[in-house]
């Protein structure tokens, strides 16, 4: 636990502050002007597909007020969709709709809605009420993802995903967020999600928490984290590190999520990573991010899988 660790412990562990991230890494790596590709959902979407990156498939786009009223219209054919809007962060906004009741519709938690309410959520989207900015959104609905059972046991309602850290194109730290009753289903550690931090080059748990404490067995699934398994881990960092050169952001988180049908996919980009994924591992990015800065100037700019390879023959890290 780092809650009471002084200053200079920190340091001498690695560990990356705010103020360090912020100054050396975002500003110094990450043009302003590329921000927009990852903070809106709808730009990064649009990107991956043009990479050939797999994403969740896009159904349609509401941009405006009108298109609202035409929901049901569109909505006719499909069953099981996701809601969510383009500039939103930490999970705020999305509605995740399972199946049909009639004329309702199921949410992951079981509960049934009426159209109005999925038509009073999409309108507060368009206004901006999940927006980064507080600006005027756009609403993006897109195909339901469908968790390959491999977190069956080790999540409660939501889906789990995997946060990669990919600094200058070199994977550099990895966690896999669970979802509790706590989070309300959702993946997102503030809210009280689990996160596990996995060995960058292999994939394997190597310690996990909730709200900053060290848990050993999931909250609600009663599993221990040390069965979890991924296979192909390799095409996790793969896909991860491509978000680089799609992106060319040299400081960035990649979330990814395992979809029983299509594999692995990627969710969306972050520009500004947290920090939480550092007491997950607990250890530091701080080395890892000056061993590859030191890297970087050596090698110049060498392709996806040279650069995984390199993280995955170093000892130590």
């Amino acid at each position: 636990m780092l809650n009471f660790i002084g200053p200079f412990t920190l340091k001498r562990r690695g560990i990356l502050g705010m103020n360090s991230r912020n100054i050396e890494f975002i500003s110094r790596y990450n043009d302003r002007k590329l921000f927009p590709l990852v903070d809106n959902k709808l730009q990064t979407k649009l990107l991956a597909q043009e990479y050939g990156i797999n994403t969740p498939e896009l159904l349609f786009v509401v941009r405006y007020q009108h298109d609202v009223y035409r929901l049901l219209e569109k909505l006719k054919n499909i069953s099981s969709f996701a809601i969510k809007p383009a500039c939103g962060s930490g999970g705020k906004g999305i509605l995740v709709i399972k199946g049909r009741d009639g004329d309702g519709f199921i949410k992951s938690s079981g509960m049934v809605i009426g159209l109005q309410e999925v038509t009073k959520h999409v309108t507060n989207i368009l206004a901006g009420l999940y927006s980064l900015s507080g600006d005027q959104d756009v609403a993006l609905v897109e195909t339901l993802i469908e968790a390959d059972a491999v977190f069956d046991d080790y999540s409660y309602q939501g889906v789990p995903d995997i946060r990669i850290i990919v600094f200058q194109g070199y994977p550099v730290m990895a966690m896999l967020r669970l979802s509790t009753k706590a989070s309300d289903g959702k993946a997102n550690l503030h809210q009280g999600a689990v996160g596990v931090g996995l060995d960058i080059k292999t994939g394997k748990p190597i310690n996990a928490v909730m709200n900053s404490e060290k848990i050993l067995i999931h909250p609600d699934t009663k599993h221990s984290f040390d069965g979890i398994k991924i296979d192909n881990w390799k095409e996790l960092l793969l896909l991860a590190c491509s978000c680089y050169d799609m992106t060319n952001l040299g400081y960035l988180g990649a979330d990814i999520v395992l979809d029983k049908n299509k594999g692995a996919m990627l969710l969306e980009l972050n520009a500004r990573p947290g920090l939480s994924i550092q007491v997950a591992n607990s250890k530091g990015l701080l080395p890892r991010l000056r061993k590859i800065e030191k890297e970087k100037v050596a090698s110049k700019r060498a392709n996806v899988q040279k650069r995984v390879e390199f993280v995955l023959g170093f000892e130590n890290f």
